[in-house]
């Protein structure tokens, strides 16, 4: 059974920054493409960012470009988003994925976390 485990959610005022983690198992990290997802009240999910296997391909969404930064650390399994300039648009459940190639396709992600909640206030 694939397991992400995301954690670092948690509430922010605007103009601050977190940063999210996700680990899973070796045999899902070390293939696999990670992205995080994340899906507002009301809304439907929206791609945020991702990561290739070895890292050496990232992808945005043109609203976090710039203020977002994704990474991953192979000998830990776990993929990071660093989250700086928090807007209160950028509220939401943030999800980590797994998938075989970077996309801006959230249904190209096959494995999914439990998510964590981003609350910015302003």
């Amino acid at each position: 059974q694939v397991q992400l485990v995301e954690s670092g959610g948690g509430l922010v005022q605007a103009g601050g920054s977190l940063r999210l983690s996700c680990a899973t198992s070796r045999r899902t990290f070390i293939n696999s493409a990670m992205a995080w997802i994340r899906q507002a009240p009301g809304k439907e999910r929206e791609f945020v960012a991702a990561i290739s296997g070895s890292g050496g391909n990232r992808i945005y969404a043109d609203s976090v470009k710039g203020r977002f930064t994704i990474s991953r650390d192979n000998a830990k399994n776990t993929v990071y988003l660093q989250m700086n300039s928090l807007e209160p648009e950028d509220t939401a459940v943030y999800y980590c994925a797994a998938g075989l190639v970077p996309t801006l396709v959230v249904d190209g992600y096959r494995f999914w976390g439990q998510g964590t909640q981003v609350t910015v206030s302003s």
